[in-house]
């Protein structure tokens, strides 16, 4: 986009950051990997324990069709696991 004296308009993002929800157990090593990761990247994340909250276990299983630890919604985007390479491509890293 340009300006009335012709220079460029930019914007940091076009759109806002995907909401990033994981749900995960306390004693999950890679759950705390991908929290680590997320924290590091300055990005905020919804932290669900599944291992407390069987509804929200229940709705893990539905959205990913797997049992196990973690699984990471990025606006919509289901990531099974901490897998660097699909998070950055959910979230245009």
């Amino acid at each position: 986009m340009k300006t009335a004296n012709n220079s460029l308009l930019l914007y940091a993002s076009m759109s806002a950051t995907p909401s990033i929800t994981i749900y995960s157990t306390p004693t999950c090593p890679y759950c705390k990997m991908a929290k680590e990761y997320f924290k590091s990247k300055n990005l905020a994340y919804s932290d669900i324990d599944v291992a407390a909250d069987p509804a929200k276990a229940d709705e893990m299983i539905k959205k990913s069709g797997q049992m196990g630890v973690p699984v990471i919604d990025i606006g919509g985007t289901i990531i099974v696991g901490f897998d660097k390479p699909k998070i950055n491509a959910a979230l245009g890293l």
